[in-house]
């Protein structure tokens, strides 16, 4: 029997918070070791929401956004999502490349694929919370990234979403680096079985 949102008690939630604050932990310093700069981080907000919900949290489905997706496998399997919205993006991407905040140009080929390399460090902190706490092997493919209204973005797992569950576990990280603030939104979408084998590796539940 899997499990839904209405099954999560405060134990399990609290357990998926750890998750997001270790793993928002070791993204602040591999993205600090990325742009060679400090960075700080906010306590992250953690939450389990319906998959149908996070348009919302989004700030709307015509919202424009940079998503960056990576499909999980072994022994959880979904999705990764990281998205930013389009000026968090950019800022970003300015201060990877010391170039002017205020530049909101299109990106070129070499700032997505340093958007992409970030997406990618970041779910890399994640999935390794995931795996030293649970002992659970873990793999994320290549990442892709597109650069789209937020409800055209997440369409791409909701065609897998007969295959997945229906919550997700959402983690707002804000990184600052000087007066420079950055909020992303990071999601993890497991398939149905996936938060039963992560809570029973936790020894949450039997």
């Amino acid at each position: 029997m899997s499990i839904s949102i209405n099954d999560l008690n405060s134990m399990h939630i609290d357990v998926l918070k750890e998750i997001g604050n270790i793993g928002a932990g070791n993204a602040a310093t591999a993205l600090a070791k990325m742009l060679n700069k400090r960075i700080d981080m906010e306590v992250p907000k953690v939450k389990i929401l319906e998959f149908k919900d996070v348009n919302e949290i989004l700030g709307g489905a015509e919202i424009l956004v940079v998503g960056i997706l990576l499909r999980i496998t072994g022994d959880l399997s979904g999705y990764i999502m990281f998205i930013l919205e389009y000026n968090a993006a950019h800022l970003l991407v300015n201060i990877l490349m010391g170039k002017p905040s205020s530049d909101l140009n299109e990106f070129s080929e070499l700032e997505a694929s340093a958007l992409k390399e970030i997406g990618n460090i970041l779910a890399g902190s994640y999935i390794s919370a995931l795996s030293s706490l649970t002992n659970l092997k873990i793999s994320p493919s290549v990442p892709d990234m597109a650069v789209d209204m937020a409800g055209a973005i997440l369409s791409v797992p909701a065609i897998e979403f007969g295959k997945l569950g229906d919550t997700v576990l959402y983690i707002e990280t804000e990184f600052s680096e000087g007066s420079a603030k950055v909020i992303g939104d990071f999601f993890l979408i497991p398939d149905v079985e996936s938060y039963d084998v992560l809570l029973k590796a936790l020894g949450v539940i039997n």
